[in-house]
């Protein structure tokens, strides 16, 4: 390759490709899925208790397959995620006014979940690897009595430790694993460690159907309160995946029915890209991979371990640029852009997209966390879809790496 006139090098090759894949763009639903979507299409009881004689319904189903999947006694299938969160923080007993701990380093819904039960957010920092900060949690933790504990982006902190604190303090956990279906610390599978566990099926997560969430627990008066709330009525002999109907003879008459039910059709949709979770994983994992050793020893920019015992899904891609001047973030973030490379930046003065920070929920204000301020102000963000191939990961990171060491050659590009 030349460049006006003259033989280029690998740095110079790096500075003139771009990049044209979409960030956005999934794999199709499986052809399983479809033609399990139009067989519930067909017979028109999308529903999930609209069913034939004998019938079991496909979100039933759903809620079995996945609570065996991760070893959990019981599951709920439900609207979205920060659905399963508020249904899972009111089974938990929060009411208006309660005190909440949760993430600063998370995004909205997770805030907004415990703001719709009425709760109050008592924010944890986040450390440079991306995870609560255990230091600051043990600090806090006489404040509260729920933890709603993000594994935001698929980080996993160590939670045999975590959950020694909170056990010794009292405080429920409550996994929001958003961002690690199929992930696990030390073998044990991520939202299997407090009393629920919760997922989401949204589009950009493992598993798809556009909009959607699952709701774990071995708490059988829990998961009864739950289901209650999702909007059983008294239907709740339906579910299989349930505590015995025993459970809610009381259970029944003091819980709201506040209605958020998955329906067939997206459950559906879901079951055979639950079976396939675990080589999509691999899949993710590769791509993590190539990116990571194309960005290793990238001047200014700092990679996020990966500890032994953390087992992650990764269906994003993050680093930091730590200390570095938000002019010349910016300007990073302008020029991968400027070569088909999307990068989100929770550093922003304003909240852009899904991309927001603690300070931006003013319905739910906090003290400065200068230390937690620090991080963020570094965090860069990439979505990882499987619609990438090995070779276009590669690229991204030769673009990345190269407009990164541009712009921290400069004079005061780190403050």
């Amino acid at each position: 390759m030349r460049i006006d006139g003259a033989l280029a090098g690998p740095q110079d090759q790096a500075m003139t490709e771009n990049f044209t894949g979409s960030f956005t763009q999934q794999e199709p639903i499986p052809e399983e899925g479809i033609a399990g979507a139009v067989a519930i299409m067909q017979t028109g009881r999308l529903h999930r208790y609209n069913t034939a004689p004998h019938e079991v319904s496909q979100t039933a189903l759903l809620e079995e397959e996945f609570a065996a999947s991760v070893g959990a006694a019981y599951c709920l299938a439900v609207a979205s995620g920060g659905y399963a969160m508020a249904t899972a923080l009111r089974a938990c007993g929060v009411k208006h006014g309660d005190t909440v701990l949760t993430n600063a380093f998370t995004l909205a819904p997770v805030p907004g979940a415990i703001a719709a039960v009425g709760g109050v957010p008592i924010y944890v920092g986040v450390t440079p690897d991306l995870v609560i900060d255990l230091e600051d949690l043990a600090g806090k933790l006489d404040r509260a009595r729920v933890l709603l504990l993000s594994h935001m982006r698929g980080h996993i902190c160590d939670m045999d430790r975590l959950m020694a604190l909170c056990n010794a303090a009292g405080v429920t956990v409550i996994e929001d694993c958003a961002h690690t279906m199929g992930a696990a610390w030390d073998g044990t599978p991520s939202g299997r460690w407090g009393k629920f566990g919760c997922y989401s099926t949204q589009t950009y997560k493992h598993i798809n159907s556009g909009e959607g969430g699952l709701l774990i627990s071995d708490d059988a008066d829990g998961m009864a309160r739950a289901i209650i709330l999702s909007g059983s009525y008294m239907l709740y002999e339906k579910h299989r995946a349930a505590p015995p109907p025993e459970t809610f003879a009381q259970i029944k008459y003091e819980t709201p029915n506040i209605s958020g039910r998955m329906d067939n059709l997206r459950a559906a949709i879901l079951r055979p890209q639950l079976r396939d979770l675990a080589t999509q994983a691999r899949r993710w994992n590769d791509r993590y991979r190539v990116l990571e050793t194309g960005l290793a020893d990238t001047p200014g920019l700092r990679l996020i371990p990966r500890p032994d015992k953390e087992h992650f899904v990764a269906s994003s891609f993050q680093f930091l640029l730590l200390d570095w001047a938000a002019d010349a973030v910016a300007d990073v973030l302008r020029r991968c852009a400027a070569r088909g490379v999307e990068l989100k930046w929770f550093g922003g003065a304003e909240p852009t997209g899904f991309t927001s920070r603690y300070d931006s929920w003013r319905y739910a204000p906090s003290p400065p966390m200068p230390q937690t301020d620090r991080v963020l102000a570094g965090i860069i963000d990439m979505r990882l879809p499987l619609t990438f191939s090995l070779d276009d990961c590669a690229l991204i990171a030769r673009i990345i790496r190269a407009e990164v060491s541009a712009v921290y050659q400069r004079p005061a590009a780190a403050q």
